[in-house]
């Protein structure tokens, strides 16, 4: 190559490279503009708000949505709450998921194939949502914590992806190699299936805690007892009580009018501010688990 093609080649180059980082700043304000505009509504004024003046950074700082948030006595018991059920649901989930995509991943497990088709199955065809209400309330689960946790125990989209992990990271010389110095299924499994795991166990993690962390709409079906409540239920009800306080059915006038008027403008702040107390936590744990989370969505999805 001579000089001359060296450098069509360095400044094709450039200008490729020029392209993608513009392409990348262009998706980067996409992605950053809302979270900024959610984050400066939620401590602007809420007249400022409603009526557009706020563009980007906040009008007006004020920190009434948030105190009328966390008012809400059941709100730190609808946080308490929902970390149990998070722990304990992803607890259930990866003991579940994680030895089922290990013997799925093995050729010699006797029925592999029946069960794999067997689960792919429940992909297309479910039983619906009045069977499964009646399924839980007839084994006695309403109102009870195992209603947010058992009927959700695993997912056959992520057992898929713990079982092509197992398949394409670990060689199969190494569980061999224990096998011949006389180590069992269950020895095998915990000593160095799981060391090696960890991937996918925290990608797993991530992916069940995050359901479990959002998940409603079990919680609007199975529990009455507001003191059971998550904190996703907790939200919904003040987001809810905001907007029936904020929306009279009869007409006003004075003081009365103007008191709702203010609440209304209110509870355009508070609908921000909700957003940024239901994602705080997994925004602040995500930085820990996304060594993992990268490592193990590009391990266990490159090859069927």
């Amino acid at each position: 190559m001579n000089i001359k093609q060296r450098r069509r080649v360095f400044h094709s180059d450039k200008w490729f490279n020029a392209l993608v980082n513009t392409c990348l700043v262009i998706v980067l304000i996409i992605i950053l503009y809302p979270l900024l505009y959610i984050v400066s509504a939620s401590v602007s004024d809420p007249i400022a708000v409603s009526s557009g003046e706020m563009l980007l950074f906040p009008r007006g700082f004020t920190l009434e949505g948030y105190k009328t948030i966390f008012q809400n006595e059941y709100l730190w018991r609808g946080y308490a709450n929902t970390i149990f059920y998070t722990l304990l649901g992803t607890s259930i989930n990866l003991f579940v998921t994680i030895p089922a995509g290990y013997a799925l991943s093995k050729p010699h497990f006797v029925g592999r194939g029946f069960f794999t088709n067997l689960m792919l199955v429940t992909m297309f065809i479910s039983g619906g949502l009045i069977p499964s209400y009646l399924l839980v309330t007839r084994m006695g689960l309403g109102n009870t914590v195992w209603a947010l946790v058992l009927p959700n125990a695993a997912s056959v989209y992520n057992i898929i992806v713990t079982k092509t992990f197992f398949q394409t990271s670990i060689p199969d010389e190494i569980e061999e190699a224990a096998m011949m110095d006389g180590a069992s299924y269950l020895t095998r499994f915990f000593t160095i299936i799981l060391p090696l795991s960890k991937p996918i166990i925290a990608v797993m993690a991530l992916f069940y805690g995050v359901g479990h962390w959002n998940s409603y709409f079990n919680a609007l079906l199975y529990i009455s007892d507001r003191d059971k409540y998550p904190l996703q239920m907790v939200l919904r009800e003040i987001l809810v009580l905001q907007d029936l306080s904020s929306n009279p059915t009869m007409q006003m006038t004075g003081e009365m009018a103007e008191f709702l008027y203010s609440q209304q403008q209110l509870g355009q702040v508070i609908k921000y501010g909700v957003m940024i107390v239901a994602t705080l936590p997994l925004i602040m744990v995500y930085p820990f688990l996304q060594k993992y989370f990268v490592k193990g969505v590009m391990l266990g999805s490159v090859k069927g």
